[in-house]
């Protein structure tokens, strides 16, 4: 045991050395200027991830750590712990995947390669593999170093996501259906809408951890239903932050009960992560402001029943500083009538996963909004306020992330001990275990920096920087475990009817949304290049 805890110290020192090392080669290559930045992506990128790595690895140390004091460090922990730093060190040396097809590579950075490693014999590897089958891909919850309140957390939405969401989650998809309003109104009943929220505006007062074991256990069972918290926790933290007396007191308690849906509606067609170069824009008259142009890629807009708009109300801005946010009330809709509001049309976005709730395109000409519904009251402040959500945003994707990846554990781990092949379980191949016990491995790392991101969070302290590396890390994650997983389904996953089909296009847009992986090791690398913190 003090052998392991050892080697980990060891791999984490040796990889916080090179991130330091890298960035000291990429602040000389690129100073502070953002021309230079965004020549030397790729090392600026390659940074974000070393970086990633390093506090990830300090993270997996920590909690292994942490497990051996409490004397709840036990043989599968150990393994994975074991496993997750013998591959990260081997990739910092070696090469590092941000993509299947981009490497980056201590070369790249002029600096010497790190040389802490660990070994990890196929015996070790099997041996896991075994333990894991044991707890039918559970084993990874067993001591995720939680206390004993989240876990009842745990366990209450596990057991709902297995009865009320899991079973019927692949029809939904197939169908493409939106989640029943049966499923939010129970949700509502459980709290997952008001968790965030303080008490004395009808939630349950609960933090970012919490949170996040919510998002987890609901995006295991089907990331829709993982992801309809994300807009009430969106729509709460900008009325939080950034509202005023009164509408926290109209609006929150009305959220926290799921009296009425939130949706987010930020993107623009051609803006993509550019939200400063906004177009859509709200003219005063009279009390109201009337609102003209377009939005796309709006979640389960039809249904909701509030939007928090970003707007242009300066017309003569061209960048963030022109940007207001209005809290626009709209009428529910439905398929056959998704916008039943005048000055508001739109349609639906046919997509391959992420079903649960639609994707929408909506446009705006003569929408008025009530001037009383100006966020906090003052225009010019919408970019601001948005950006002031987006650590809480990036962590609890990074959970949905998690559920995910979880998801696709299980389901890998199941078929490969019904499948037979040459008279075996295809369990007992290691290419078919190797891939289950990695993607295990994987998960309990990404857990880890999630949890600790949450953490600072709850705590008060800024963590952009850590939410955006829990981001990154975890949406990988999530793709790797559901191609994996599929791989080891073999023709079978390529079937619609399997489950693994939906989960494999449910995880591929965990890079995508709450901004783009190269988007987010951008933000990171200027980060660290900026303040350098590590």
């Amino acid at each position: 045991m003090n052998d392991l805890l050892a080697s980990l110290d060891a791999v984490a020192a040796d990889a916080a050395t090179y991130a330091q090392a890298a960035r000291a080669a990429v602040r000389e290559r690129t100073g502070a200027d953002r021309a230079a930045l965004d020549r030397e992506q790729h090392i600026v990128h390659g940074l974000a991830w070393v970086a990633t790595y390093a506090e990830t690895l300090r993270e997996v140390r920590d909690w292994a750590r942490a497990q051996s004091q409490a004397g709840t460090f036990g043989e599968v922990e150990h393994l994975l712990a074991k496993l997750l730093a013998s591959e990260y060190a081997a990739q910092l040396a070696g090469g590092l995947p941000m993509t299947q097809v981009e490497m980056i590579r201590p070369a790249d950075f002029g600096v010497p390669a790190p040389n802490a490693a660990i070994a990890v014999t196929q015996e070790e590897k099997t041996r896991l593999a075994h333990l894991l089958r044991e707890g039918r891909g559970r084993a990874t919850l067993e001591h995720t170093g939680l206390d004993e309140d989240f876990e009842l957390i745990r366990d209450q939405f596990r057991k709902f996501a297995d009865a009320e969401v899991a079973p019927h989650a692949h029809e939904w998809h197939l169908k493409d259906e939106l989640i029943p309003l049966e499923i939010l109104q129970h949700m509502g009943e459980l709290g997952v809408f008001g968790l965030t929220i303080p008490e004395e505006f009808g939630g349950a007062g609960l933090g970012k951890t919490a949170m996040c074991v919510v998002s987890e256990e609901l995006s295991r069972g089907y990331i829709g239903v993982g992801s309809l918290g994300t807009r009430s926790e969106i729509a709460a933290e900008l009325i939080l932050t950034g509202g005023t007396a009164a509408q926290k007191a109209y609006w929150l308690p009305k959220i926290a009960s799921a009296e009425i849906l939130p949706t987010a509606v930020f993107t623009e067609p051609n803006t993509g992560s550019d939200l400063g170069s906004l177009r859509t824009r709200a003219a005063k008259e009279g009390d109201d402001y009337v609102v003209t142009g377009a939005k796309t890629w709006i979640t389960h807009a039809a249904r909701a029943d509030v939007m928090t708009l970003l707007v242009r109300t300066d017309p003569n801005s061209s960048d963030h500083r022109g940007l207001s946010m209005l809290l626009a009330e709209k009428p529910r809709g439905d398929d056959s009538n998704p916008f039943p509001a005048a000055g508001m049309s739109g349609g639906e976005i046919e997509v391959l996963g992420y079903r649960g709730m639609k994707e929408y395109e909506i446009g705006f000409d003569g929408f008025r909004v009530k001037g009383a519904n100006l966020l906090g009251g003052a225009e010019g402040q919408g970019f601001k306020q948005l950006m002031a959500t987006f650590e809480s945003a990036r962590i609890q994707t990074a959970a949905r992330a998690v559920g995910v990846a979880q998801c696709a554990l299980e389901l890998g781990l199941s078929y490969a001990l019904e499948r037979k092949q040459f008279g075996a379980e295809i369990f007992s191949f290691p290419r078919v275990s190797n891939k289950l016990v990695m993607i295990a491995a994987e998960l309990m790392a990404a857990r880890q920096i999630t949890y600790f991101a949450a953490r600072r969070k709850d705590s008060g302290k800024r963590c952009d920087l850590e939410a955006g590396m829990a981001k990154l890390l975890a949406a990988r994650v999530a793709w790797g475990a559901a191609d994996n997983a599929l791989q080891i389904h073999g023709g079978n996953g390529f079937a619609l009817e399997y489950p693994i089909s939906r989960v494999l296009c449910d995880a591929r847009i965990l890079n995508i949304f709450e901004g783009a992986g190269e988007i987010q090791a951008q933000v990171i690398g200027r980060r660290l290049l900026e303040e350098g913190r590590h």
